[in-house]
């Protein structure tokens, strides 16, 4: 992530804690770009390609939780999510959540947490890659690397990310998150446990409230999340 001043998205439903984190925010230099009340406005505000280095999102609010939302997610952001609770730190690290805030957010946490997303290792969020990829495929101790153009997706279950590639490959990634970071924007999530290699898409068509049908190269058929479902049409020039 560079240097420049951090884009936020504040999401929180009480008008109090909003106006102080925002005031927090700003005061330690950030642009905060949106100030949301509710999971869906989150998702509406995404949905329209807005650039934004960072959601900052209560966990408890109306419509969407920010755990909801951050499962939803129409392309990757950093999240750091902000609660009144610390039990949902561990659920908030599930998700691969840069960080979380407990209420009330002090500056000088607030400070640390700024700098862990001006570091935050080494990925560009947004940029597409280039050059050949392949992925590590688990091999007894070891591994293999198998072309990435043979895969059409990748799905998280039985706490292992698994690539599609004519059959099912346990990859050496445990997180959907690791993966997608490997990844970059060779990838695009279909939803909370699904990444979808967008060249393997072969058609699309409606599902049932605003999610997406996508049809994969080799013809299995998944379907792709009412969050997600923007930005895959996006990367296949279909709006």
């Amino acid at each position: 992530m560079s240097s420049h001043s951090l884009r936020v998205l504040v999401a929180e439903d009480e008008p109090f804690n909003r106006r102080r984190l925002t005031r927090l925010l700003r005061e330690a230099g950030c642009e905060v770009v949106a100030e949301l009340e509710d999971g869906p406005s989150v998702l509406d505000w995404l949905s329209r390609g807005e650039d934004v280095d960072a959601l900052f999102l209560d966990i408890q609010m109306p419509g969407l939780t920010g755990l909801d939302v951050s499962a939803d997610l129409p392309r990757p952001f950093p999240v750091v999510f902000v609660t009144a609770y610390a039990e949902h730190a561990v659920r908030a690290f599930e998700q691969a959540a840069t960080d979380y805030l407990l209420k009330p957010v002090t500056a000088g946490r607030l400070a640390g947490t700024l700098q862990r997303l001006r570091t935050q290792s080494g990925r560009e969020w947004g940029t597409r890659p280039t050059g050949p990829f392949r992925i590590p495929i688990k091999a007894g101790d070891g591994v293999v690397l198998v072309d990435l153009t043979k895969a059409t997706h990748f799905v998280f279950e039985e706490d292992s990310v698994w690539a599609f590639a004519g059959e099912r490959l346990r990859t050496a990634w445990k997180t959907l998150a690791e993966a997608e970071s490997a990844l970059g924007d060779r990838v695009v999530r279909g939803h909370r446990h699904l990444l979808i290699r967008p060249e393997a898409i072969v058609g699309v068509r409606a599902g049932d409230s605003g999610r997406l049908r996508v049809r994969l190269a080799g013809g299995v058929e998944l379907e792709v999340s009412r969050g997600a479902a923007p930005r895959i049409k996006e990367r296949l020039r279909l709006t």
